[in-house]
């Protein structure tokens, strides 16, 4: 049975979640490479127009004079107010001649790169480039701000990519649920049309969508379905009404006739067999009266608590005389605390249906059985006969079908039908299986 609680797990296997995340992602990956896109191309652009500044500087530094280079030096960086830019000269041997600025080792020429600061000096961009005299002048520029705004940048991506992902989260679950929650609705009311309610029918929400348009399809489909089975119904119970009156007097004119004085020996046996006959005829009609009387759910007004464990004990006294006289062993299993809401006369008469059926197949024993399982209550009635192959085990349910091993012995077919049709009224679920040997008919209570 479906919950009413919607999980993540059912809302995440909807076509309009995926539908509304696929979407999203192709939006979020634009947006992301659009925001990517302008964070790369700013960062290449500001970096460029550090290059181009250091390479200005360098290049007017190579129009001084060796001699006049030194003090040009100072006097850049006295100059350097902001602390942005730093300048040194190197000579030939490595050590500094004069600036603010060390040697990090070989650097390449003509060719910035990125080092990193220490102390109160940020990140330079750094460029070294040689003089006609062989010395080298290095250029550094403070590059803390433009790492400051990269970063920025980065995070504003990162931060849009993950709130946008989120979102588009949170909106492909809320688009999903309204649907969702029709979709319930609609297998609620289809669980209902399935267990026999043929007045049920599809909601209708008034969308005029894909829904609606296919509830209203099963709504045609259903109101046909009721009305050709309402026919065909109507016929089997008015055929079984109207027969059974004239045959239970034709019965008793035969009963009587066999005790009329002068009455020959081979008439009274005649009459003898088409009275038992009778007797199988009129069963046949009171239990298809039966079952339309029990489908028409005209016994609900009688539902009660009832104590299973005590009315299968009832079944278990009434069947245990008929069993030991058939060379049966019954056995009652301990029975677990149960207590449902049902009509105790029709669960007694499903018991009993159950009951008398393994009885008839059993070769030497039959057990009875009430337990719980995750909740359910569960009731065994198992017997080690021929049991029911597993693809005549829903033929049986029907009316009139009767197993491949039940052409000798009495019946008419109907026994199985009463229950299902019983254990359909409650709502409970009815299922045959195999006991090997033998055949399991359990019935399961839900929680």
């Amino acid at each position: 049975m479906l919950s009413d609680r919607l999980r993540f797990s059912d809302i995440r296997r909807t076509s309009t979640f995926r539908l509304t995340v696929m979407l999203s992602l192709v939006f979020i990956i634009g947006m992301v490479a659009l925001l990517g896109s302008i964070y790369g191309m700013t960062a290449r652009e500001l970096t460029a127009r550090s290059d181009r500044i250091l390479r200005q500087e360098a290049a007017r530094l190579l129009t001084v004079p060796p001699d006049q280079l030194p003090a040009q030096i100072t006097d850049e960086v006295a100059r350097n107010l902001h602390g942005l830019n730093y300048v040194a000269l190197i000579s030939s041997d490595g050590e500094q001649v004069v600036g603010n600025l060390r040697a990090h080792g070989d650097l390449p020429h003509d060719h910035p790169i990125d080092i990193e600061g220490h102390g109160r000096r940020g990140p330079l961009r750094l460029l070294a480039v040689g003089t006609p005299a062989g010395e080298t002048i290095l250029l550094g520029r403070d590059i803390s701000q433009i790492r400051d705004l990269r970063e920025h940048l980065l995070q504003i991506v990162v931060a849009t990519g993950l709130v946008m992902t989120i979102g588009m989260l949170l909106a492909a679950v809320a688009l999903s649920l309204k649907p969702l929650r029709r979709v319930r609705d609609l297998q609620r009311a289809s669980r209902e049309i399935a267990g026999g309610r043929l007045d049920r029918r599809m909601p209708i929400a008034g969308q005029h969508d894909e829904l609606d348009q296919f509830a209203a399809t099963v709504n045609v489909m259903v109101e046909d379905v009721g009305r050709v089975i309402s026919q065909v119904k109507g016929v089997t119970d008015a055929i079984a009404h109207d027969l059974r009156t004239p045959l239970t007097r034709v019965r008793a004119h035969l009963y009587r006739a066999q005790f009329l004085p002068d009455v020959p020996t081979n008439f009274s046996a005649l009459a003898e067999k088409a009275v038992t006959d009778l007797d199988i005829v009129l069963a046949r009609f009171a239990a298809l009266l039966r079952i339309s009387e029990i489908e028409a759910s005209a016994r609900r007004s009688g539902f009660a608590s009832v104590d299973l464990s005590h009315l299968v004990e009832n079944v278990f006294d009434l069947y245990e005389p008929l069993a030991e006289e058939q060379g049966v062993t019954m056995r009652l299993e301990e029975s677990a605390l149960a207590v449902v809401e049902a009509d105790d006369k029709l669960l007694f008469e499903a018991f009993s249906n159950l009951v008398d059926n393994a009885i008839k197949f059993a070769r030497s024993a039959v057990s009875i059985a009430v337990s719980q399982d995750s909740g359910a209550v569960v009731i065994d009635v198992r017997d080690d006969g021929p049991g029911i192959a597993p693809d005549e085990r829903d033929a049986v349910l029907r009316r009139f079908h009767r197993g491949a091993h039940a052409s000798g012995l009495p019946g008419s077919g109907l026994g199985l039908s009463v229950v299902a049709a019983i254990v359909h009224l409650h709502g409970f679920a009815l299922s045959l299986e195999d006991a090997t040997p033998g055949l399991l008919a359990r019935i399961r209570i839900p929680k």
